[in-house]
């Protein structure tokens, strides 16, 4: 069963670092701006991370799990303040965030075969915070021996 589980985490971050990396490239190739190209470099090395952390874990190399340990710490928090955001996810994500305004509310938001990289100085009005539940359940999953 472990290796079963290690197996799919491994296979979501590959196709999530792949695509991650390839997108991460077509932002950074056009030159644009340097805060873009900045925040573009930085994606592609975290996206590269976690493919090269994925095909380790395939490969089951003891580094591959340690690697797709913090691949996976990294996709556990979500931000996004008028301040400050933070998210990652790669292969897929189910969050659990809150909406933090005059009445807060709980919200549930899923998908797969996906891959997303926020990072940024501003945010949206209201503010949200989240934890990446699939990102903490593979974490765990991981800890297994």
């Amino acid at each position: 069963m472990r290796t079963l589980l290690f197996r799919l985490i491994g296979m979501f971050e590959v196709a999530g670092g792949l695509y991650g990396t390839i997108t991460m490239l077509r932002r950074l190739l056009p030159l644009g701006s340097t805060h873009d190209s900045v925040l573009a470099l930085i994606g592609l090395l975290v996206f590269g991370f976690v493919l090269v952390a994925g095909v380790l874990l395939l490969e089951g190399s003891e580094q591959g799990v340690q690697w797709s340990r913090w691949a996976q710490l990294l996709q556990l928090p979500l931000i996004a303040t008028p301040v400050f955001s933070y998210a990652l996810h790669s292969g897929a994500f189910v969050n659990v965030f809150a909406t933090l305004q005059s009445t807060p509310r709980l919200g549930i938001d899923w998908h797969a075969g996906s891959q997303g990289f926020v990072l940024a100085v501003a945010g949206p009005a209201v503010s949200r915070l989240g934890l990446n539940l699939l990102a903490l359940l593979s974490w765990l999953v991981l800890r297994l021996r």
